[in-house]
């Protein structure tokens, strides 16, 4: 350990007195960053700077520290080297009394004591304290005389992010870390006026915890988003500077939150800054920093960094974290180049941003937050590592997720009474699969609004019932009627989309249907637990009416998949060849998102825009449909696609068939047991009815699509009783399902 007798003597400048460092000369490279002064016989601990104007062997002090320490000019003092015990000594919270330096000085001005403790944190940050020290500080233009009353030292466990703080113990010397709380307190016989809340002591907290809890946040179901954020972004700004430079450790300049609208990403955002206990947010949108003038929208962008900047010049490391949040980010953040005719405004915006968060002057006091449900949208040149290179999904709640969020947005009712005792939260986190954050508030205002309803008089005028308005509760019965009618998710599986195509139910005529939900079933199993096929294709091929689509949907339904989602060509009448590829590719895209999809492709041929005559048809969808029934989902995704057509034989003259997995034939009903298995099934006509029928179609030969008896049936139902067995069996006569030599060939 390296100790030298060296002489005391004045600091060599004003500005250097008030760093609260002792000085020594630049050609003394033995010395690091701390060093103990004996004087006598005790110890006194300071952090040093160096400067040219003071000469070897030298040391300088302030006046403050002389008295102190009970220092001369010219006196000899013993200088050793000093390491800090970082489980022991980080300083979790500092008391210091707080005067005007010059006892003249008399001014009735309230100073806040929440800056005077940012600012005291940013000009002392990584300093050796001492208990009894006496130190100047500069602060508003005005010098003030402080004096260190007590220390407690930081619970070791805080460095990993833990919130819950351990024993605090009493410490004599410390170091000064930048979540450490300082707390000022006025001298007894000053005349100064303190405000703010660090002129008192409160429990000191973590710059951000993993297992903060977001509840009262106001955030649901991103406990695990939270998590990773803080792991890539903010660890190492809660670690003591000099071991992050260390490790040539450089702090995370941004952050990029990407998924579907109404997940949370603004929430979050918004909430990183309160939890960093930082500046507060500078939030703008994309469109907003776009200016018709020439050269305006790169000021505005210059405008949000220019208080970073002018910060990181006058503290340097010590500067505070400066949050800029850009919400839409993909506005001004398009691929240069993209833009075909346009001004070029978008690229010089996207360049003046590069070079803002990392470029020849590049600045470490910033957290750029982007948000965007477009990433595909965004300059490549933006997200690589020292940009935005924290990628986060912030993809739709679980169910976990949604019980959180539907708590926080009952909370309130709880409180005050209003939630009815009926209202099961489980239940409808249940039954609101694919809903987003914002779509689950939207269905407590839906509920709200239904009891509110409720007491409202009817009468020609508005007028609510004060007297039952006094009972108001939300019910079950609000939130049922809000899911049924003012809710739907925009994203994954909506009920009524793929109710209507199986509004009958699934008629198990025979062993055919029940062996086609049986491979089915197989393959959602296959789907959900291999690892080694993420993505398996089943193409339902059979005659026209024979039940493919709905056969489809019962598969895709029973598999429970949180996204679901039938891709028809009943969605995309008068779309053009380009406009179709985009909408079949934006329901791949979605499904990608999600851990568990289906996607039903329904009447491939009609989606291809086949016509025999000709034959004509799209090879652009083709093409299309080709890539993404082989493109494999993302890792950690899996996507079952089940396909559903009537012209096999053209499949197989495009290649179409060796894009699926495996293909189930659905055939017609082609046997009279199995005709009138279907009508007890269908409960149609009497039982001598069915007899009769019965008796018409044994030995001969059938060939009838469901869908189509279906339709005969109702048909034939519309007679008068007597008539209608008659009706029944001419209508099959007639489609050619009963006694027909064409059917009976096949």
């Amino acid at each position: 350990m390296t100790t030298r007798l060296m002489l005391a003597d004045r600091c060599p400048t004003d500005e250097l007195s008030l760093t609260n460092c002792a000085v020594i000369s630049d050609k003394e490279p033995q010395f690091e960053q701390h060093v103990i002064v004996r004087n006598s016989a005790h110890n006194f601990v300071f952090s040093l700077k160096s400067h040219p104007r003071v000469n070897a062997g030298v040391i300088g002090f302030s006046l403050p520290q002389r008295k102190w320490a009970g220092l001369s000019i010219g006196q000899e003092v013993q200088v050793t080297n000093y390491k800090f015990d970082k489980s022991k000594q980080l300083i979790s919270s500092m008391t210091v009394e707080v005067d005007f330096l010059s006892k003249k000085t008399v001014d009735s001005n309230p100073y806040d004591s929440d800056q005077m403790a940012s600012e005291f944190i940013q000009h002392f940050n990584n300093q050796a304290f001492s208990v009894n020290q006496q130190l100047a500080f500069s602060f508003c233009d005005k010098v003030f005389g402080l004096l260190v009353k007590d220390m407690e030292a930081m619970d070791p466990s805080v460095l990993k992010g833990n919130n819950s703080a351990g024993k605090k113990n009493k410490i004599e010397i410390g170091l000064l870390l930048p979540n450490s709380q300082v707390i000022f307190e006025k001298s007894e016989t000053s005349s100064m006026t303190l405000v703010g809340k660090s002129k008192t002591r409160e429990s000191r907290q973590s710059i951000i915890s993993p297992d903060w809890n977001f509840e009262k946040m106001g955030i649901g179901g991103l406990d695990k988003e939270f998590s990773n954020i803080f792991r890539r972004a903010f660890a190492s700004r809660v670690f003591p500077p000099d071991i992050v430079e260390q490790m040539g450790c450089k702090h995370v300049k941004g952050i990029l939150l990407y998924g579907p609208p109404g997940c949370g990403k603004t929430l979050m955002a918004r909430q990183i800054g309160k939890m960093l206990k930082a500046r507060e947010p500078k939030i703008v949108n994309g469109p907003e920093i776009l200016n018709k003038y020439v050269g305006e929208s790169e000021a505005n962008i210059r405008k949000l960094f220019a208080d970073a900047e002018d910060e990181q010049k006058r503290l340097g490391a010590n500067s505070g974290l400066h949050i800029i949040i850009l919400d839409e980010i993909d506005a001004i953040c398009k691929q240069r180049g993209s833009m075909a005719g346009s001004t070029g405004v978008h690229d010089t915006v996207v360049n003046q941003l590069l070079s803002k968060i990392d470029g020849v002057e590049q600045l470490n006091n910033i957290l750029v937050i982007g948000m965007t449900n477009r990433p595909d949208l965004i300059d490549e040149a933006l997200l690589r590592p020292g940009r935005l290179e924290v990628k986060m999904e912030i993809g739709l709640p679980d169910e976990t997720g949604r019980i959180q969020i539907l708590n926080i947005h009952t909370a309130r009712m709880r409180q005050h009474d209003l939630l009815a005792t009926d209202v099961n939260i489980k239940e409808l986190a249940a039954g609101t699969k694919n809903f987003s954050g914002a779509e689950l508030e939207g269905l407590v205002r839906g509920a709200q609004s239904t009891a509110m309803n409720r007491h409202i008089k009817a009468s020609n005028t508005v007028e609510v019932n004060i007297e039952t308005a006094e009972k108001l509760q939300v019910c079950r019965v609000d939130f049922m009627a809000s899911l049924n009618n003012d809710i739907k998710p925009a994203f994954g599986t909506n009920q009524e989309d793929y109710a209507s195509y199986i509004m009958n139910g699934i008629i198990r005529w025979g062993d055919p249907v029940s062996a086609v939900l049986e491979n089915g079933e197989l393959l959602v199993q296959q789907t959900k637990n291999s690892d080694r096929t993420p993505l398996v294709s089943v193409l339902l091929e059979g005659p026209p009416n024979s039940g493919k689509t709905a056969l489809a949907v019962k598969i895709s339904e029973d598999s429970q998949f949180p996204f679901i989602k039938i891709c028809s060509p009943d969605k995309m009448i008068g779309h053009s060849e380009i406009a179709k590829c985009q909408a079949i590719k934006k329901i791949f895209e979605d499904a990608y998102k999600s851990q568990l999809s289906c996607v039903v492709v329904d009447d491939i041929e009609r989606l291809l825009d086949f016509v025999p005559i000709g034959p004509r048809f799209s090879n652009l969808v083709l093409q299309a449909l080709l890539v993404l029934l082989k493109k494999p989902p993302p890792k950690g995704r899996k996507l079952l696609i089940i396909g559903t057509t009537s012209r096999k034989d053209v499949l197989q003259e495009m290649e179409m068939l060796d894009a699926f997995s495996t293909t189930i034939h659905i055939p017609n009903i082609s046997q009279g047991e199995q005709l009138v298995e279907a009508l007890e099934l269908l409960d149609s006509f009497q039982e001598d009815g069915r007899a009769s029928i019965a008796k018409a179609v044994k030995g001969k030969t059938l060939w009838i699509g469901i869908k189509k008896l279906l339709m005969l049936i109702e048909m034939a139902a519309q007679m008068d009783p007597p008539y209608r067995v008659s009706k029944f069996l001419s209508l099959l006569r007639d489609e050619g399902g009963l006694g027909s030599d064409r059917f009976a060939a096949i």
